[in-house]
């Protein structure tokens, strides 16, 4: 369970940096971009890839396309906040774990217990509890958040096919990824400075750095989980999900006093009893 807190924790950090970085007007684009870049340093410096291993065989059926939509999914993601509020935009991306739990089900021909049942049904609910909030944005454009609940989903099956692969150390699978991602942030980035005037700003190298630390440990961190629970795939689909929602609603509302209501409470709680249940189902 190491694997998937530190994950947790990783991606709840990604999450409040980005929050700051919103404050100074950062553009996220480049922060995206700058991201990849550190990424891409630290994992040749820790792990020193072996990129030789590379060839025709390599499972690029899954690395191009994953590589592709990582960055692509946070673009929906934006576009997505931007036209139906980030509320209703967290709440797709949190039931992207439906997409997963399915996929563990259809592709990994995993079986489910009674207990990890039971903290599915507990884990449902508490999504939609803590993300309840009041939002005035009436504009109905769901195609983005369909678009990020399907890519969340799709991208979390990729990477548990990406940690069962055998035929490539999963170091060398991660260098590909970043690069991919970063050759796309590239190209979108040069396209908004080009067609849309929009300057570079050095503040991104910061927070992008600080973005690539932790997205770079969230993303090994991940994939080790997986590995650690090759049998169990919906363990860390489901406790990554439901880990993240509540350190990250806590955070929300002791460190940047965000307003909660009686129902985010509620879905806190369940969301607590759901982490239980998956950790009771794994010792078990």
């Amino acid at each position: 369970m190491l694997f998937l807190i530190l994950s947790v924790i990783c991606s709840v950090t990604v999450g409040v940096i980005f929050k700051i970085a919103r404050k100074y007007n950062v553009s996220a684009t480049q922060i995206v971009a700058y991201n990849y870049v550190f990424a891409l340093a630290l994992c040749y410096l820790f792990f020193s890839p072996d990129l030789t291993v590379l060839d025709a065989s390599s499972p690029w059926g899954i690395l191009i396309p994953l590589g592709v939509l990582l960055p692509v999914v946070f673009l929906f993601l934006a576009t997505s906040i931007k036209h139906m509020g980030i509320v209703k935009t967290d709440v797709a991306q949190r039931l992207s774990l439906i997409i997963s739990i399915l996929g563990a089900w259809l592709f990994f021909g995993e079986q489910f217990s009674g207990l990890k049942l039971t903290a599915l049904l507990f884990g449902f609910p508490a999504i939609i509890l803590i993300l309840d909030k009041p939002n005035d944005n009436k504009e109905n454009k769901w195609i983005y958040p369909t678009l990020v609940l399907l890519g969340f989903g799709v991208i979390d099956i990729f990477f548990k096919q990406i940690a069962l692969t055998s035929t490539l150390p999963f170091t060398t699978s991660l260098f590909v990824l970043f690069s991919i991602a970063l050759v796309i942030m590239i190209l979108f980035n040069v396209y908004e400075i080009l067609f849309r005037k929009n300057k570079m700003d050095s503040k991104s190298i910061l927070f992008g750095g600080l973005v690539g630390i932790f997205n770079f440990g969230n993303i090994l961190f991940y994939l080790k989980a997986h590995q650690a629970f090759a049998q169990n795939p919906s363990t860390v689909f489901a406790g990554m999900n439901m880990g993240v929602i509540m350190i990250g609603s806590l955070v929300g509302i002791f460190i940047f006093k965000e307003k909660v209501t009686k129902l985010n409470v509620t879905g806190l709680f369940l969301a607590l009893l759901a982490v239980v249940f998956i950790v009771i189902s794994q010792l078990n």
